[in-house]
């Protein structure tokens, strides 16, 4: 039988793998920066464009989407011709891919810098972003399965499952997460509210971690790691076990991120059953790759690509079993809303995703430049930068989130709660120092990768296209043995993507559809009214400035909290907020009761200067709030987008807002003046006020700290 010949693209796999690094250096140096920002507030500069509110969105944007992002794509296309033994389905597809998503990025980083944000974590991009993503991912799906169905090897290898797992899960979360009501270019309100808003975030916010940085990496490490130790993979029952069984329980465990919350009892049993039964296939998956390793240890005390694998599945492994754990509501009570689950995220984000990022361009670089790698020892060097950075990063987070909820949770003798909330932030400054000296080593230890990819490239000479040969299975005659179920999905990829859309969809549908459906689940407060006009631009400034990512909204029915807070937060309250704000961390006070605690006054110094008016504060000064006039141009679209969305205004309101409007702004300039401040109506900061005094008044309870 004739050999075909045929070539590799080794082009766009350069391209994406160049704009891995590129992106990820950007990344790093904001997450650095924001990490000594916890710690030195003068370094937010008090300019909005370097404000921690808007510069963190942007690190975690650049991070996933940009780094992790081109990697996953320089991987998929490296290993997709080579397990199927075909180029790649179109190279203008490649093309308008890689541009596309760098433009993705480059707009998404501007956008967010600029305050333009849906307030949704891991989903900050506005609407016209989303449409540009959806579009690229559909380029994507277009090249990846046009690559697989003119693929030469019959059998499809479990890492191409993994990509069609992501593919498609991917496209179902981000489609269902980004309905929303636009009312500008650069504004949109979120198609859901309150509960529901925060289940629908949250089934995207944790499979957004589970389908893009986790199923994807797990196809790279199903090539890599047995390609690095030249051995087999360890057992291939076990990758299929590990599949099928990851991505349909991964579905159902987003409701861990909101237990003791509003949300309904029932959603978060379900999200904890399922989250607990996780353990199984990632652990499976973690033994297979450190398996297939066995036999190859003698190689891993030299190779620094086995060494940063080794690590990156043991972060794997770390990772997948922190998760359970944290989704017990006995642990759960004590991590959530603390810096334990910064730490939690950071060793899979450093350890995992980072660490087999570094190695499979350790790998694959060399090959496609036809050289070794420059320097070993500088690889080396690197992997122990690294390491140490990761350990310097997590530990002190580990120490200052058990800090936080200790803290936070001690009572007096007499009843009282014996700290400050203030105490708990102070105490733990020295955990930021050392967090952010961390972050810096693992940066630093980018740069050595980069010059040490560099030196690769330039002693050897880059193999655009790639000879290769190979006979393709449809000229072969086939035996025809008995088939298990699992190979005949295995060579059928249209069908493998229905079973995995099918997998996917009914944790979600069983999650949601009750959710919205039945009303029961959200009961009715009379007492809740919707925000006035100038509330909900206040409401609008609050998630420009990302205030989301230091208070939360949410207080749970604990003694402490109550003690601290007011009463518990109750489902009904959230049911005209478009987005939900209950937030994920508390490094700043929850804010559900807000209103009425502090006067006018305090509230515009407190913008104006936190560390006049709470000592020791950590919170950046929002200088240009008071400065900036308040855009009244768009009242009447955000009055009529939120009647679309169900919020009871009266039709007249539409028109009536404005000088609804100019009547509390004028309420609140006279209160300021009462405290000698001198402040015009029209400014930002007034609008502000207004919806922080109004934060949990239609609920009586409110008690002070």
């Amino acid at each position: 039988m004739q050999l075909e010949k045929f070539y590799y693209d080794n082009k766009i796999v350069k391209q994406f793998g160049i704009a891995t690094l590129f992106w990820g250096v950007v990344g790093m140096l904001v997450g650095v920066v924001i990490a000594f920002q916890l710690a030195y507030p003068a370094l937010n500069f008090g300019i909005p464009y370097t404000s921690f509110g808007r510069l963190r969105p942007l690190h975690t944007n650049a991070v996933i989407f940009a780094f992790v992002g081109n990697a996953i794509f320089a991987g998929a296309y490296y290993i997709l011709q080579r397990v199927l033994k075909t180029r790649l389905f179109n190279d203008t597809l490649s093309k308008i891919h890689l541009w596309g998503w760098q433009l993705i990025i480059v707009l998404g980083a501007l956008s967010l810098i600029m305050g333009y944000t849906t307030g949704k974590e891991y989903a900050e991009l506005e609407w016209p972003l989303d449409i540009l993503i959806t579009l690229i991912w559909v380029v994507f799906g277009i090249n990846m399965f046009g690559t697989i169905l003119v693929r030469r090897e019959r059998h499809l290898y479990v890492a191409i499952w993994f990509f069609i797992g992501t593919w498609v899960t991917v496209a179902l979360l981000h489609i269902v997460n980004s309905f929303e009501l636009p009312i500008s270019f650069t504004k949109s309100y979120s198609l859901y509210a309150g509960v529901q808003d925060a289940l629908v975030q949250w089934w995207y916010g944790h499979n957004a971690v589970a389908f893009f940085l986790t199923t994807p990496f797990l196809g790279l490490m199903y090539y890599f790691v047995p390609k690095a130790v030249n051995r087999p993979v360890y057992s291939y029952r076990w990758s299929i076990i590990h599949f099928w069984a990851l991505i349909f329980i991964y579905i159902w465990a987003g409701p861990h991120h909101l237990l003791y919350t509003a949300l309904p009892e029932w959603a978060q049993a379900l999200g904890t059953v399922f989250s607990v039964m996780l353990v199984l296939p990632s652990w499976g998956g973690m033994l297979n790759g450190l398996y297939t390793l066995r036999g190859g240890w003698d190689k891993v005390r030299e190779d620094p690509i086995l060494k940063m694998f080794v690590v990156a599945l043991t972060c794997y492994g770390m990772s997948t079993f922190e998760g359970p754990m944290l989704s017990l509501k006995s642990v759960n009570a004590i991590s959530h809303y603390t810096d334990w689950t910064i730490a939690h995220v950071h060793i899979g984000a450093l350890g995992w995703n980072g660490f087999l990022i570094f190695g499979m361009l350790y790998y694959v670089i060399p090959r496609m430049w036809n050289t070794t790698l420059y320097s070993r020892k500088l690889a080396n060097q690197h992997f122990l930068i690294g390491t140490v950075g990761i350990l310097l990063y997590a530990i002190p987070m580990y120490w200052a989130g058990f800090s936080q909820s200790l803290m936070w949770k001690q009572f007096t003798e007499s009843g009282q709660l014996q700290y400050q909330f203030m105490e708990t932030v102070t105490h733990i400054m020295p955990m930021y120092v050392l967090r952010g000296i961390g972050g810096l080593l693992y940066w630093l230890g980018a740069f050595l990768a980069i010059y040490n990819i560099y030196k690769t490239m330039k002693q050897g000479s880059f193999v655009a296209n790639e000879a290769a040969e190979a006979v393709s299975y449809k000229l072969l005659e086939m035996p025809q043995t008995k088939m298990h179920w699992h190979s005949w999905i295995e060579r059928r990829p249209i069908q493998m993507l229905v079973f995995s859309l099918i997998a996917v969809s009914i944790g979600g549908l069983v999650e949601l559809i009750p959710t919205f459906l039945i009303n029961e689940n959200v009961p009715v407060i009379s007492a809740v009214k919707p925000y006035t006009a100038l509330e909900l631009h206040g409401r609008d400034i609050y998630i420009r400035e990302g205030c989301y990512t230091c208070h939360s909204q949410m207080i749970r029915p604990f003694r402490d909290e109550e003690a601290r807070y007011g009463e518990y937060s109750k489902a009904g309250e959230f049911v005209y907020d478009h987005p939900f704000q209950w937030g994920s961390k508390r490094t700043g006070p929850d804010l559900a009761r807000e209103g009425g605690k502090y006067t006018d006054s305090w509230h515009y110094n407190h913008m104006r200067a936190p560390q006049d008016m709470t000592q020791g504060s950590i919170m950046p000064e929002y200088p240009w709030l008071l400065e900036d006039d308040l855009d009244e141009s768009t009242t009447e679209a955000k009055i009529r987008a939120m009647r679309k969305l169900g919020v009871p205004y009266k039709e007249e309101y539409v028109t009536a807002a404005i000088n609804d409007m100019h009547a509390q702004a004028d309420s609140i300039v006279s209160n300021l003046k009462k405290d000698k401040i001198n402040a015009k109506s029209s400014k930002e900061i007034i609008a502000l006020i207004a919806y922080l005094q109004r934060l949990g008044t239609d609920i009586k309870g409110t008690v002070k700290n």
